[in-house]
């Protein structure tokens, strides 16, 4: 989870950076805001994509792999099976990061529940008339100017030179729906609350909107007299993050320039191309990312599968053989996994055995161990006998404790049906990662 974070937070980081560059002060503004529309999709949804073929698109020399580290010497040159990570963390700590990250999300969930009922009481305090599809909502004793779907807030004490101006300008809004844009970053906000390029996001498509309403009233309008609109007063603002003001002292300046730029050349459309190569690198760095990190537990294994009479030999000459999990014909079967298909065996195995040691796992070890803080990871390898008991068990971590837990665990693992080959039974090794948190 926190990898796949920390790739999106990257992504976005990259995304934004390009905007700000190269496309920012063109004047391309619905491309702009499809930018900025599909860039933090597309950050959430490219860490998860997997493309098979670009996972040998880098060639071997370019990749680095960290030498093994064989936690049983005496089966180096048998494939085990390495099975789910199992996760535990001490169950009597009252914070964990996931709480945190709950209490974040229903905070941010409860100020954007706020401003939604502010504006609810705004609609039902203030005088309402309808204008076309428009309801036009004044607010008394005020100079706001704001708009919100189909309601325009427009404050009594706004100008009536201005007043035509605004309110062609929150028409626009409107218009483009750009307060569904807003409201996907406040959905975006909840989730995501502790990701500031979140709300760096929002900020740039605020100032898009007003880039885009000025654009098309000036059409309609004497460009001086918008200017001198613009500079005559700074109205008051609510300070309600999903709202298009018509005011806002931090941008007026921005929109003037923008106003008086001249309107980019179409040969600059190229630059939006430049999502092609981007989008392309980051698919070839998640795939190989996991191509790379999933060939450290596999090239053993595909070694074996590309001669795999060499461990099939094995079972008509040797009494006490293993077979790697990757050509045993049947693996071992855990009880209560019998009436299953093979591939559901498989599945169901894991399961159990991860239920197994998340149950019987004592979470309080290390409890109040200055020296034991944070993440432990636990390896531990075994085998199923060819009588389906739990051999040769063995275990590292950075604390004895640790491992001589894992060991105890894994050794009361139910006794199994043997895993068979060419009609024989035979001894089938394993690997189980545990990874356990210790928490504050």
């Amino acid at each position: 989870m926190l990898h796949y974070i920390l790739q999106t937070i990257a992504f976005q980081l990259f995304f934004l950076m390009v905007y700000d560059l190269f496309l920012k002060r063109e004047t391309f503004f619905n491309w702009n805001r499809f930018y900025l529309l599909f860039t933090p999709i597309a950050s959430f949804v490219l860490p998860l994509i997997q493309i098979e073929a670009f996972k040998n698109i880098l060639p071997q020399q370019y990749v680095v792999q960290l030498p093994a580290v064989i936690l049983n010497p005496d089966a180096a040159a048998v494939q085990t099976q390495l099975l789910p990570t199992v996760y535990l963390k001490n169950s009597s700590s009252f914070w964990s990061w996931e709480f945190i990250l709950y209490v974040g999300m229903s905070v941010t969930a409860f100020m954007f529940l706020f401003k939604i009922y502010k504006l609810i009481g705004a609609i039902i305090i203030g005088d309402k008339q309808k204008l076309n599809k428009l309801t036009i909502v004044t607010i008394k004793n005020s100079s706001v100017a704001f708009s919100f779907f189909n309601y325009v807030f427009l404050g009594d004490a706004i100008s009536p030179e201005n007043y035509n101006t605004i309110l062609a300008h929150e028409c626009v809004h409107k218009t483009e729906k750009h307060s569904a844009d807003l409201l996907f970053f406040e959905v975006l906000r909840i989730l995501f609350w502790f990701n500031p390029l979140v709300y760096m996001y929002q900020n740039r498509m605020v100032t898009l909107h007003e880039y885009i309403a000025d654009a098309l009233v000036v059409k309609q309008q004497d460009k001086v007299t918008y200017y001198q609109n613009l500079l005559s007063q700074v109205f008051d603002v609510n300070h309600i993050s999903f709202i298009n003001p018509f005011f806002k002292q931090s941008l007026i300046k921005k929109r003037i320039i923008m106003l008086t730029k001249t309107k980019s050349k179409q040969i600059h459309l190229a630059k939006y191309a430049l999502l092609i190569p981007m989008v392309f690198g980051m698919l070839l760095y998640t795939s190989c990312d996991k191509g790379v990190s999933e060939s450290k537990t596999s090239d053993a294994e595909n070694s074996i599968e590309n001669n795999p009479k060499a461990a099939v030999e094995k079972v008509d000459s040797e009494e006490e053989v293993e077979v790697p999990y990757s050509v045993v014909e049947q693996p071992p079967v855990f009880p209560g996994c019998e009436d299953v298909s093979a591939e559901e065996q498989k599945k169901c195995m894991s399961t159990k055995i991860s239920k197994f040691v998340g149950t019987h796992f004592n979470t309080d070890l290390g409890k109040g161990d200055e020296n034991i803080t944070g993440r432990q990871r636990i390896n531990v390898v075994f085998k199923i006998s060819k009588t389906g008991d739990i051999v040769g068990v063995k275990a590292r971590a950075k604390s004895e404790i640790f491992q001589n837990e894992a060991v105890r665990v894994v050794s009361l693992l139910p006794k199994m049906q043997p895993g068979m080959q060419k009609g024989k039974a035979v001894i089938v090794p394993y690997s189980l990662p545990i990874v356990f948190q210790i928490l504050e």
